[in-house]
């Protein structure tokens, strides 16, 4: 399914919200935090051919390092690649601004994911026991670290 990447504004924010209300596994965040994320971290959305908001991917760049804060994709649109894409762009971009690796964590349990971030060149290096709640779960750690 073709989608065209590019960067959220603050006119994404509410479809953003909408996309991760369908997301029961994604972290929540309030519309002053997705604003904020806009203004001073890195949000992609992805935005499929009439228009629509379908996904989104969000980090924090501090000192270098970026963190993946949330990749949602709409429940409508799971299955097609999006978040492929989005994680494809934002490793593009990291790498264009001289960034020394990306960290995430991820439910130990979230096996579709996991295997996203593998297929992009992340590796494991680390957990955090019993991170999540609602279920307890730990977080599996990894990082993609770009030679400098």
């Amino acid at each position: 399914m073709p989608v065209a990447i590019r960067s959220a504004t603050l006119n994404d924010v509410p479809a953003i919200l909408a996309i991760e209300g369908q997301a029961p596994g994604a972290a929540h965040w309030t519309s002053e935090q997705y604003k904020k994320l806009v203004g001073r971290g890195v949000v992609l959305v992805a935005e499929e051919e009439e228009g629509q908001l379908c996904g989104f991917v969000c980090a924090k760049a501090v000192a270098g390092e970026w963190e993946i804060e949330n990749v949602v994709v709409a429940a409508a649109f799971l299955r097609r690649g999006i978040a492929n894409e989005l994680v494809r762009e934002l490793i593009h971009r990291a790498a264009n601004e001289a960034a020394s690796a990306i960290l995430l964590e991820v439910r130990e349990s979230n096996l579709p994911a996991r295997g996203l971030y593998e297929k992009h060149g992340f590796r494991e290096v680390g957990r955090r026991r019993v991170y999540y709640r609602n279920p307890v779960e730990d977080a599996i750690l990894y990082a993609l670290r770009f030679d400098r």
